[in-house]
């Protein structure tokens, strides 16, 4: 798919592309597999086609609100305690976001504003780039109260915004977070545990991640380097931080394990020469999925979702870190990033299957064991799971992205 293949580039572009660089560490799979090697793989598919197991029935597949022409909804984010989601909709060049029960009704819309001095409607949300619809994606606080985003507020500088969310909200008034001109503010991430928010700024000159103190607005900087630091994931106890850091086809995954002393806790959990992307705590934070390129048949168009222990236990690099990649060819969710279940021992993922039209799969890490699951849905993605294990995802119908639900069977 076209769109996975801007993705890296997409990535760094947000606050700087840099330029990819080789290094050492790529396990001993050979880039160009061998015919022979191809046509045995093929025979496996074909017995693996006859022993193929029977679909994961849900309780429930529904879509989320009702199915409309003329617009695209996208991105799913759950509230903490999974009492509300949020996604975006578009209607043309108009978007906004919508915040709703997990009925469908909706508790708020933020939308449209006025440019200061203008009459012109601009809208509130806004894609970075006019050919590529990309959103920085809505962050909730712990309480589920408010919501955390971009936008350009329709004077054309990004910074980051706070919304209250309650339908019992006495003001609608958006409060900006940031306020610097001249560079893109984004990424931002809710602490789980605190009003502190972590997210990325260009500044600096290139991605840097920060640490904002919501009450007294205290801004702390986090990162110091030449290559960006990008999509900063706040660990479950809110004590570390995980992102990605590198440039354009190359980024690594790192850690910044004590936030009371960043320069000296940061590292590296991966150093091989293939692009890890959106990193992801499992609930329990023991363990941290992401998108890689790194595939068996060394092609950097197909990637793969891979699991390491979050302490940095695992290998960084080479076969080791091969060994933990869970199933290849999926599509990668880089707006939301691995969805773990509650469990912490299992993740959905959609698989790039065009002739399936990217059927839903859940894998258990423990035994690298894939079941797909029957949505009767086609060309599915933005997967995001809540506390209790309900499934948000985006599917398409009649050319038309709309956002479904569904739950599992236990």
């Amino acid at each position: 798919m076209k769109v996975w293949k801007v993705c890296c580039a997409a990535v760094a572009a947000l606050f700087f592309a840099g330029i990819a660089g080789a290094e050492d560490g790529r396990p001993a799979v050979p880039r160009n597999v061998h015919s022979a090697a191809q046509a045995e793989k093929k025979q496996e598919g074909q017995k693996a086609e006859e022993k193929r197991p029977e679909m994961v029935e849900p309780l429930f597949v529904k879509p989320l609100t009702g199915i409309e022409r003329g617009r695209n909804d996208m991105n799913p984010v759950w509230s903490p305690s999974g009492a509300f989601i949020a996604f975006e909709r578009s209607r043309g060049d108009k978007k906004e976001i919508v915040i709703s029960r997990p009925d469908g009704s909706v508790v708020v819309t933020i939308y449209f504003q006025l440019s200061e001095g203008s009459k012109e409607m601009k809208f509130f949300f806004p894609g970075l780039f006019e050919e590529v619809s990309y959103n920085a994606g809505v962050s909730w606080s712990p309480a589920g109260d408010r919501v955390v985003f971009m936008s350009n507020g329709g004077e054309g500088n990004y910074d980051l915004y706070v919304r209250e969310v309650s339908s019992k909200a006495t003001t609608t008034a958006t409060t900006r977070l940031t306020d610097y001109k001249g560079a893109k503010n984004g990424q931002a991430h809710w602490s789980p545990v605190a009003d502190r928010i972590v997210f990325v700024s260009g500044r600096t000159g290139k991605g840097d991640i920060y640490l904002l103190d919501i009450v007294p607005r205290r801004l702390t900087r986090l990162t110091q380097g030449g290559k960006p630091y990008l999509y900063p994931q706040w660990s479950p106890d809110g004590k570390k931080i995980a992102m990605i850091h590198g440039s354009n086809e190359n980024h690594d995954i790192y850690l910044i394990g004590d936030m009371t002393k960043p320069a000296e806790t940061t590292k590296a959990l991966t150093t091989w020469p293939y692009d890890d992307l959106r990193p992801m705590w499992s609930p329990d934070g023991g363990k941290i999925a992401f998108y890689s390129n790194y595939n068996s048949a060394g092609d950097p168009k197909v990637w793969s979702l891979v699991v390491i222990a979050s302490d940095g236990s695992d290998p960084r690099e080479g076969d080791g870190l091969a060994a933990k990649v869970l199933v290849e060819d999926i599509i990668p969710d880089v707006e939301r990033g691995p969805a773990w279940m509650p469990d912490s021992s299992r993740i959905v993922y959609a698989k790039n299957d065009k002739q399936e039209y990217n059927p839903i799969y859940i894998v258990d890490i423990k035994e690298k064991t894939s079941l797909q699951i029957k949505t009767d849905t086609k060309i599915n993605h933005d997967i995001v799971c809540s506390a209790d294990g309900t499934i948000a995802f985006r599917a398409q119908v009649n050319t038309w992205d709309q956002v479904f639900v569904m739950k599992l069977k236990q």
